[in-house]
C-alpha cells in the first residue's frame, strides 16, 4: 500500500530539487578580503584624511560591485578603516590594530610622517603597506620589502616641477629671475626646500630667501610681508591647504602680485575646495602635483560622482582609488589574501587598471617607476592641466602679474 507523503517530507523534498536547481544559492559566500585604510581623519589634516576614504571607498564599491575578487569565488573586498589622528604615534597604534584585524595590506596615510612611522610598524609583521601620497623618499630609502609608493615622491616632483618652469620661463621671454620659497616646516616641506635651493641656481633662479612655517598655522601675514619686502618674481610654495590658503589669501589682500605663484606638492592648489570658495586667491595659481588623468572616462565619472554627492575634488581621492584597486589586482593575480603572496604580487606588478597619467605600474626597489607629476594651473573656476602635453587640456597662463 502506497505510504502518503507528510507535509513535512514533501516541504523538504522540494528544497533539495530546489538546492540542486540553484546551488549557487547554497554555496557558501568566500570570506570577505579585509583591507586596511590608515587615513588622518581628525586633526589638523582632516580634509585630506576625508578625501582619501572617499577614493578608497570608491573602488572598493566598484570592485565588489563588478563581483569582487575573482579568484578568491568572488571575495568581496571589506574596508577596515582607521585613523590616525594626524600624527605618527597615533598611526602606528592604528598599525597594531589593523594587524590584529587581519588585513591583508594597508592602504594611504596622506603625510610622510605618518607613512613613515606607518610602514616601518608594518613591516613588523610583514604586513603589505601601500603609500598614497607620502612624499619623503625617506619612505622608499630604508629598504623596506613590504612598502610599496604608488606615487612620485618629491626628487621626482620636484625636477619635473624645475624642468617645466625653465620650459615656461623660456617660452615667455624669461620675464622671472628670483624666487622666493616657501614650506611648511616639516619632513615634506623642509626636504623639498632643501632640494629647490640646490637646483633652482642650475635653471637660472635666484633665490631670493627661504621662509618656513608651522604646520597647523593661524595667521600668514608675516611671511605675506616679508615676500612684499623681497619683490621676487615668483613665489614657491609647497604647504599644506590651510596655509596655503591662508598665505594666497593674505597675499592678494596686500596687493602682493608677483610674476606667478609656482607650487609644488602644494595642499590647495590642486584642490577644489580653495578654487570655489576662494576664487580670486586661486585666479592662475600653478602646481606641479599629484593629478587624475584628464583625459580617462573612469577618472571624469568619478570626479562626475564625487560632486554630485557634494564633496570637492582633489588628488587624494583618485590616488586611493587607484591603490585600492592595485592592491585587488594583486590579490587577484596571487590567487591569495596571503600577506606574503600579496607582497611578491605587488612587487612583480604591471597595473594598468589606474586613473592616474602613469604608465604601467613597475615596482623598484618599491617605488613606482610609471608614476609621474602634473602641473595645473587654476584658469577661471576650473583645475586644468598644463603639462606634460600628451595629457594636457589646456594652455599655460604666464607670467601672469607684473
Amino acid at each position: 500500500m502506497t505510504q502518503p507523503i507528510s507535509r513535512r517530507a514533501a516541504l523538504g523534498a522540494g528544497a533539495a530539487l530546489a538546492g540542486l536547481a540553484m546551488p549557487g544559492i547554497l554555496r557558501a559566500q568566500p570570506a570577505a578580503v579585509k583591507l586596511g585604510i590608515l587615513q588622518p581623519l581628525t586633526g589638523a589634516l582632516a580634509q585630506d584624511g576625508d578625501l582619501g576614504r572617499i577614493g578608497a571607498e570608491a573602488a572598493a564599491a566598484a570592485i565588489n560591485k563588478a563581483g569582487g575578487i575573482q579568484a578568491l569565488g568572488g571575495a568581496k573586498l571589506e574596508l577596515v578603516v582607521a585613523d590616525a589622528r594626524s600624527n605618527p604615534e597615533a598611526a602606528v597604534q592604528e598599525v597594531e590594530k589593523l594587524q590584529a584585524e587581519g588585513v591583508s595590506a594597508i592602504v594611504g596615510g596622506f603625510a610622510s610622517p605618518i607613512c613613515l612611522a606607518a610602514s616601518q610598524a608594518a613591516a613588523r609583521y610583514n604586513l603589505p603597506y601601500i603609500v598614497d601620497v607620502g612624499v619623503s623618499d625617506q619612505i622608499m630609502q630604508r629598504g623596506l620589502t613590504n612598502t610599496f609608493r604608488f606615487a612620485p615622491g618629491f626628487g621626482q616632483v620636484t625636477g619635473t616641477a624645475l624642468q617645466n618652469l625653465a620650459k615656461l620661463n623660456e617660452g615667455a621671454g624669461k620675464p622671472c629671475k628670483t624666487v622666493v620659497l616657501v614650506h611648511e616646516d616639516g619632513l615634506f616641506g623642509s626636504g623639498l626646500a632643501k632640494l629647490m635651493q640646490t637646483e633652482l641656481p642650475k635653471h637660472g633662479f635666484e633665490v631670493l630667501e627661504t621662509i618656513a612655517h608651522p604646520t597647523p598655522a593661524r595667521d600668514m601675514s608675516n611671511v605675506a610681508l616679508r615676500i612684499r619686502s623681497l619683490r621676487p618674481d615668483l613665489v614657491i610654495p609647497s604647504s599644506y591647504y590651510g596655509e596655503f590658503v591662508l598665505l594666497a589669501r593674505t597675499m592678494r589682500q596686500q596687493r602682493i602680485r608677483p610674476k606667478g605663484i609656482y607650487a609644488v606638492l602644494n595642499g590647495a592648489a590642486s584642490n577644489f575646495r580653495f578654487v570655489k570658495e576662494f576664487p580670486d586667491a586661486a585666479l592662475n595659481v600653478m602646481d606641479c602635483n599629484h593629478w587624475h588623468d584628464p583625459k580617462n572616462a573612469e577618472a571624469l565619472a568619478l570626479k562626475k560622482s564625487v560632486e554630485e554627492s557634494g564633496k570637492f575634488w582633489a588628488y587624494n581621492i583618485p590616488l586611493n582609488y587607484s591603490c585600492v584597486k592595485l592592491v585587488a589586482d594583486a590579490i587577484q593575480r596571487a590567487g591569495s589574501a596571503d600577506r606574503a603572496k600579496v607582497t611578491e604580487s605587488l612587487a612583480a606588478s604591471e597595473f594598468a587598471g589606474h586613473i592616474m597619467p602613469y604608465g604601467p605600474t613597475k615596482f623598484v626597489q618599491g617605488q613606482n617607476q610609471g608614476a609621474r607629476p602634473v602641473n595645473t594651473q587654476v584658469q577661471g573656476e576650473d583645475i586644468k592641466v598644463i603639462f606634460p602635453e600628451e595629457v594636457a587640456d589646456a594652455k599655460p597662463v604666464f607670467p601672469v602679474q607684473g
